[in-house]
Order: C-alpha cells, then structure tokens, then sequence
C-alpha cells in the first residue's frame, strides 16, 4: 500500500471510529460499570470484532451477507437481539456508587468483557457492508492483498483503540462524580436505552443503506 493510500485510508479510519454506533455504546457503558482500567477491556473485544469482519470480507463472505437476503437477515436481527438483550441487562443492573466498584461484588470477567465487545461488532452486517463499501476503494489489486489487509486491519485497530478509549474513559469521568444509587440507576437505563436504540436502528438497516 503506497504512503498516500495509507493516508487516506488513516484519516477515514478515524471517521470509521468516532462515528457513534454499538461500539462507542458499549465503549461508554464498560467505563461507567467499570472504570477506565477494567472497562477498557471491553475496547479490545471491539477491536476484535472489527478484525472479524474485516477477515468475512476479505475470504469473500462478506459478499454473500451483501447479496443473500436470508444471510443478510439472518445476521441481522442476531445482532439486534444481541443489542437489545445488552439493553435491558444494562437496564436492571444493580445501582453500584463508584465504591461498590472496588468491594470484588458482581465482577465481570476480563474474558466475559472481550466476548462481549467481540459479539457488539462481530454481529453486525451493517460493519460488514460498510467495509465492502470502504475498504476495496484502498486496495491496489495489482499488489498481494494479504499485506494490504494486515495494514488495514492493523490501522482500523489502532483508530478503535484510541477512540473507543476516550468514550470509555469520558464515561468513567461521568462515574466519578456519580455518589448516589440514584444517579446511577438513571445512568444504567441511559445507557440501556442506548443499547436498545443501537439495536433499533440496526433492526431498519438495508443493504442499500
């Protein structure tokens, strides 16, 4: 991939990346329920999720999710139910002041994290179309591929890393200041309720969108 085409391809990434979706949902949600330190475990399953899709689109799946409407729809509403599932999980969660946060009670498994970040984006035909939309305008098909998507996929995952760490990390800022069951609860369902209109949108996306 030529220095110039890296460039581009850069600065769309960072575009890719703060563009607010599931991923900077989940992103913010971790941080408030976490912190920054544990919560950004969720970011590295989110980038995995993206090396995923980049790897569907790459062995060529990610055409038949693009042209099959059973395939389309079948990932589709998965991914819908996942996100609204995650909604009303974040909904009910216990109402934990920042102290409860460090009593060892209710502790989530960095492994449970990077799964759950992984499905957030592996589970999504909208990433899937989205790079067959993007990523062959930045490849030189005249040069080996493999190269051309490990630079890609390395470059998606550093933009991700570096956003999604700042919405978690906005969110565990939000938490600090968080000193009452109350406030809390009513962040829980923000967040819930974010879950669940990332999965609404999701449920209207068309493969023509």
């Amino acid at each position: 991939m030529e220095w110039s085409t890296w460039l581009a391809f850069f600065a769309a990434s960072w575009a890719i990346s703060i563009s607010p979706g599931a991923g900077a949902v989940a992103a913010m949600s971790a941080g408030l329920n976490h912190g920054f330190r544990r919560g950004y475990i969720t970011t590295m399953g989110l980038v995995l999720g993206i090396w995923t899709q980049l790897l569907v689109v790459g062995a060529g799946l990610g055409a038949l999710v693009a042209t099959s409407a059973t395939a389309f729809q079948v990932i589709k509403w998965l991914g819908v139910a996942y996100l609204v599932w995650l909604g009303i999980q974040q909904w009910r969660a216990p109402a934990r002041p920042l102290a409860a946060l460090h009593d060892g009670s209710a502790r989530v498994s960095a492994r449970a994290m990077v799964l759950r970040g992984w499905l957030i984006n592996a589970v999504n035909p909208k990433g899937t179309v989205f790079l067959l939309a993007v990523v062959p305008q930045f490849l030189d098909l005249s040069q080996p591929l493999a190269g051309q998507y490990l630079v890609i996929g390395l470059t998606l995952g550093f933009t991700d890393l570096v956003v999604m760490g700042g919405y978690t990390a906005l969110a565990a800022r939000v938490l600090s200041a968080l000193k009452s069951t109350a406030h809390m609860r009513a962040m829980n369902r923000v967040f819930g309720a974010l879950f669940v209109v990332a999965g609404g949108l999701l449920s209207v996306f068309k493969r023509g969108a």
